[in-house]
This record gives C-alpha cells, structure tokens and sequence, in this order.
C-alpha cells in the first residue's frame, strides 16, 4: 500500500492544500462550540447584549469561513482522487501496451481491463475518504478532547468514562469483520470471473440449452456473496446505534452533573456561575458529538483498506511484470542487401510451463517476390510460427531472422515497419472506415487508401456504403461481416507497403472467388515482397512458390504443391480430404 500510494508525489501539492484546507475547516468547526460557551458564560450571565453580538457576529463569520474551507477542500479532494486516478490508470495503460503477447496471456486480457477500471477506481475512493475523513477524525478527536480539557477538566472526565467503552466496541466489531471483507473480496473476484465467462460463452451456453445450469451457478455464488455482505451491514449496524446510545448516555452524566452543580449554587449570587456551568455544558455536548463522529469516522477506514489493499497488489503485479522479451541493448539495423527475407533456423518454440514444444527445429527461407505458405493440421503451430516473425513471441531455441538480422537484435519499431500483418481474428476499431485503413500509415492519401481497398476487394462495398470512406465503424466491426471486416484488414495492411507481408489465415470468411481474385491481386501488387500465407484451405496455396507443411509441430514437407503430392503423405492427405482430383487440377489452371 505504501508503494501504491508513492504514485501521490506529482500531486503532491493538493494533496498538502488539501490537508490545510481540511485542518483550518476542522479547527473552525472545533471553534465555534467554545465561542458559543463564552456567550452564554459571558454575555447571557452579564446581561452583555455588545459582547453577544459582536461574539454572534464572530460565530457568523467563522460558520461562514469553515464553509468556504470545507467547499474548498472537497474540491481538492475531488481534484486530488481523480489526477491520481488518472495517474494509475495511464501507468498501467502504458505498462500494458509495453507487454507482449506472450506477458499479456499471463494475466489475462479480461483481468488487465478490470484492473485498469475497477481497482483503479477503488484506489481514487480510498484516496478520497483517507483525505476527506480518516484524516480528519484525529483532528477532531484530538481537538474536540484538547478543548474539553481547556473549558473543564472535571467535566471532561465524564467524556473519557464513555469514549473506551465506544473505542472497545468498535475494536471489537472490526475484529469481527476483517477476515469477512477477505471473503467478500474473494467471492467478488469469483462472481466477476464466472460473469464474464457467462458473457463470452453465451452462444455455446444457448446453443447447448445449458441457461439454467449456468444461472443456478450464478445464483448460488451471487447468494453467497449476498450472505457475506449482510452479515457484515449487520455487525457494522450495531456499532453507530451503539455509539449514538452510549454518547447519549454521556451527555445525560454531564447534564446531571452540571445540574448537581447548578444545585449547590445560590441562583442570586451565583448567576454568573450557573450560565458559566451552562455555556460549557452546550459546548461539551457538541465536543461529545464531534469525538463519537471522529471515532465513526475511523472506523470507515477498516471498510475501505482492505479492498484497497487487494486493489494495490492487483495493480502493483501488473506495473512489477518483468517482460519476457526485452528490447536489445545495441540494436542492429536490417542488412539492405537481404531485403524482405524471413529466415527460420533450425527455430523451437514452448509456451511458459508447457512440457511438450509447440515447434520443433523449423527451418526454411521465405525469399522476396515468393508467396511462401504454411499449412498443417488443427494445433499443428501454424499461427505460432508467424507470430515468432514481428516477435509477438521469442522462439525458445534456434533464431528467426527478417532482412538478415535476428529479430531479437532488432529494433521494435524498425522490425514492425517491415511487416504488414494480418492476424487471424480481424481485428477493427471504432471509428471511420478511412481511420481503420489508415491504422498504420496515417498519412495515407485517399488515393492509396482506395487502392488497397481495391486490392483487399473491399471497394466496392464501401463505395455502397452512404458516408463511403467516412462511414461508421463500430467497436470490434460488429457492424460489419465477417468477410467485410478481414478485407478491410487486409487493406489496412496492403497501404503501408511494407517489404514482408503475414497473412495469417487471413481468407477464411472470404468466398472462393473473392479469395482468388484477393490472392491474385495481392501477387501482381506485391512483386517485390515476401508474402507468407498461413492456410486452411489448399485451394488457397495452389500456387504458392513454396508450402511448408507443419506436422505435430515439426515441418514434414516444403516444395510446391505438385512436388508434395508427391513426396509428402501429411499434405497429399490434406489435400485429398478436402479437394477431389478434378477439383485440384481445375484449380490449379485457374490459381
């Protein structure tokens, strides 16, 4: 918690006004209980109508100060908990963006997003009520006794004989509660865990009538979240009724005592005296209150620590993540002479506490001005090759090398400006249609934008679109096909021109037709780039310079298709399952 709150130094002057602002408002409101004592004591009990109004006028004047000073520091506060919430969240945003692939899968994309909201926005309230009220209930404690011991001594024993009995119980009812807040907190990760699985996986859950199996599920732990929480309102609803009796138990002592007191006194001689009794008798009333207040006070910050501390540790787990892969210290630049090459040599690959290799001793050269594809079964690595390329992941052993450096040796920034790639899920932004193309290369015209629309057979639907380039488009493409948005994401990629492009089963939602004349156009533009083509499908890698055949992770043939159906049984196989003879040979006319 200390380190999380280390984030406050470049606020550190609200939070210094905010903490002035707060004691000089407090010690207004310790203030006025003692000036309305000396109006009774002075003024009522002399009969003093100029000391009552110009103490009234004081009274006026501080009421009024105390106010601007409270607005004041409830400004700041705001102020203070939102830059410092803003601070967290551009921390953590930052720290994200900086991860890879393979770090961002050790948390969990859903986890990184609740961190960056939820326990962000815990950390801002705890920040908010630390300064606004735990801060302020020592002053008011400390202040409220002081001035009790200044006024009268013997009546202020009467407040410390009822302040350990409501210091006792609210010992005792936190006690009570700490390990149930633990729970709580735990029970809450679970319900959000099972929420969002419930989300993601709604059609599979509908599609396997399996609603009220899930809905049980959620009732079950949301009723046991439900139970933890109403145990804990209860425990925390006795401590208020309780302090709220037991402080008036101690204003009825110090009115009998002064009563006692006022008794004893001769009511002529004595008037002085029995309002002196009586001014300090109001004021100590109202310094009881304040101490019971202060004493409430604290105990909310034992609700609001716990879940902060959870939060902190959340939050400091993703800002202590140790990258796996490191930028290099002396970075090398690409050799121009091995322009647009990708190299695999002898390249194995193993996920983090995975006991079987994904890949295992890869090696091939996909050269300029070839179309090298990959192809394989389900889980055979395909996906996972392509992604060793821009360094999405580091290979465990062997070396991956783009225009004849290691891509471990390069520089981030230098090694994404030669690659165009296309993911397998395509992956769209809200914005406009010109905004998505021009995703990589803003300074695109709309002269090259509509011509990788074009190659991307995109075109013409966005030419049918009413705002044409400047049309909508919503968070993920959700308005949008699925063949629309992965042709919209092969145009983002064609307009920057790179020299090495990835298209990473990037024709699965597209027709035949359109596939082919995609993949035509992509060979006549691209003549001078190495294109790397994961695939399904063989009729999209019919003519391709060479394809690689992935086995269980190991490479079982590389040739031209009419070279593999010949040498390689895994990709005769392929190709049999899916194409008869005659489609095979039509297509290969036609590719």
């Amino acid at each position: 918690m200390i380190r999380i709150l280390g984030f406050l130094k470049p606020v550190k002057k609200y939070v210094a006004l905010s903490v002035l602002l707060m004691l000089v408002s407090q010690g207004m409101a310790l203030l006025l209980p003692a000036l309305m004592s000396q109006i009774v004591n002075n003024g009522i009990g002399n009969k003093d109508l100029v000391y009552i109004k110009q103490m009234g006028l004081a009274m006026f004047g501080g009421a009024v100060l105390g106010l601007l000073f409270s607005v004041l520091n409830a400004y700041c506060t705001s102020k203070l908990a939102a830059m410092y919430g803003m601070i967290l969240r551009e921390k953590v945003f930052l720290k994200v963006e900086s991860l890879s692939q393979c770090d961002v899968d050790k948390i969990g994309a859903a986890s990184l997003i609740t961190r960056s909201t939820n326990d962000v926005k815990q950390l801002q309230d705890f920040i908010l009520v630390m300064v606004r009220m735990v801060l302020a209930a020592p002053v008011l404690l400390v202040g409220g006794t002081v001035m009790a011991l200044i006024m009268n001594a013997r009546l202020a024993l009467y407040i410390f004989s009822v302040l350990p009995v409501i210091g006792g119980l609210a010992a005792l009812v936190l006690k009570l509660v700490k390990p149930l807040f633990k729970k709580r907190q735990k029970l809450t990760d679970r319900l959000n865990h099972l929420v969002r699985e419930k989300l993601s996986g709604i059609r599979v859950i509908r599609a396997f009538n399996r609603s009220a199996y899930e809905d049980a599920r959620f009732d079950e732990k949301n009723a046991e979240l439900a139970d933890i929480a109403l145990r804990i309102a209860r425990i925390f609803s006795v401590l208020i009724p309780a302090s709220i009796v037991l402080a008036f138990i101690g204003v009825s002592l110090l009115i009998l005592a002064a009563a006692r007191n006022i008794d004893s006194m001769d009511p002529v001689l004595e008037a002085a005296k029995i309002a002196n009794t009586i001014g300090d008798l109001q004021a100590f009333i109202v310094y009881m209150i304040m101490i019971v207040a202060a004493l409430v006070m604290a105990g909310s910050m034992f609700v609001i620590v716990p879940r902060a501390n959870i939060s902190a540790k959340r939050i400091l787990e993703v800002l202590d993540l140790e990258p796996e892969i490191l930028p290099p210290e002396k970075p090398v630049m690409p050799d121009p002479v091995k322009r647009s090459t990708v190299t695999f040599n002898d390249v194995s690959f193993g996920f983090a506490g995975s006991k079987d290799a994904i890949l295992r001793h890869v090696s091939f050269t996909a050269l300029p001005g070839q179309t090298t594809a990959i192809i394989g079964g389900t889980g055979s690595g395909k996906s996972t090759l392509v992604n060793l390329i821009p360094r999405l992941y580091d290979a465990t052993s062997g070396s991956v090398e783009v225009d004849g450096v290691n891509v471990k040796d390069m520089d981030a920034e230098t090694l994404y400006s030669l690659i165009g790639y296309i993911p397998q899920t395509a992956s769209l932004f809200s914005g406009t249609v010109r905004e998505n193309v021009c995703f990589g290369m803003p300074d695109a015209t709309d002269a090259q934008v509509w011509r990788a629309l074009e190659l991307a057979q995109a075109a013409d639907f966005v030419r049918a679109l009413p705002e044409g380039l400047d049309a909508h488009v919503s968070q993920s493409g959700t308005n949008l096909s699925g063949g629309q948005k992965q042709r919209i994401a092969i145009a983002r990629a064609l307009v920057r021109r790179a020299g090495i492009y990835i298209f990473d089963d990037s024709f699965s939602a597209l027709d035949f037709k359109t596939d082919a004349a995609v993949r035509l156009a992509v060979r006549e533009e691209l003549k001078d780039a190495a294109v790397i083509v994961v695939a399904q499908r063989v009729g999209t890698i019919l003519s391709a310079d060479k394809i690689v055949v992935l086995d269980v992770g190991g490479v079982a043939g590389i040739g031209t298709h009419d070279e593999l159906m010949e040498n390689c049984a895994v990709y005769r196989e392929i190709a049999q399952s899916q194409l008869s003879p005659e489609e095979i040979s039509e297509r290969r006319a036609n590719a």
